[in-house]
């Protein structure tokens, strides 16, 4: 299989993940919870995608401990990676904070410091954008440099706009 093909079929495996993942997050709810208004309901799906994307990242991250990576393994967890958090700054309506969700661990500042939330989304986008160009050209050692930027981007978010998970 060519590498253009094997792109297309990556590029369409990721696309029907995050279809479905969509679809399975809108037929069902998180840990028993159930949605009884939109915001509720957008309070779930974002937990429900990152976990996802979490899910995501640790694979790519496991399979890098290999002595021998798969890149098939790495190119499909970070394609699924890049597709989640396109997504991501539209995972937080207004209302679908801890009013809607209490255990929701977003910060209020999410919603009243919405330029640096943006900046921090974009920069984990693009952060994820490089992880899976490294991972389509198969250079396992850049992508293993990638992984730590990536995380940093992550953790950047977190600190200032997540707080401590609930019991």
């Amino acid at each position: 299989m060519s590498i253009k093909a094997l792109r297309a079929v990556m590029a369409l495996s990721a696309g029907l993940a995050v279809a479905a993942g969509g679809a399975a997050a809108q037929a069902h709810t998180t840990k028993g919870e159930k949605a009884h208004s939109p915001a509720q309901h957008a309070a779930m799906v974002r937990h429900d995608n990152f976990e996802k994307l979490g899910a995501a990242f640790k694979r790519v991250n496991d399979e890098l401990k290999k002595p021998k990576p798969s890149t098939q393994v790495v190119q499909q967890n970070s394609a699924a990676m890049r597709a989640l958090t396109a997504e991501l700054p539209t995972w937080f309506p207004k209302g679908s904070g801890q009013e809607a969700r209490p255990k929701s661990e977003a910060k209020a500042n999410i919603w009243t410091d919405t330029a640096g939330f943006s900046a921090a989304a974009s920069k984990s986008q693009a952060e994820v954008a490089k992880l899976h160009q490294l991972a389509v050209s198969g250079d396992m050692d850049a992508v293993r440099a990638q992984v730590r930027a990536t995380g940093g981007s992550c953790k950047g978010c977190h600190d200032k706009y997540r707080q401590e998970k609930k019991s």
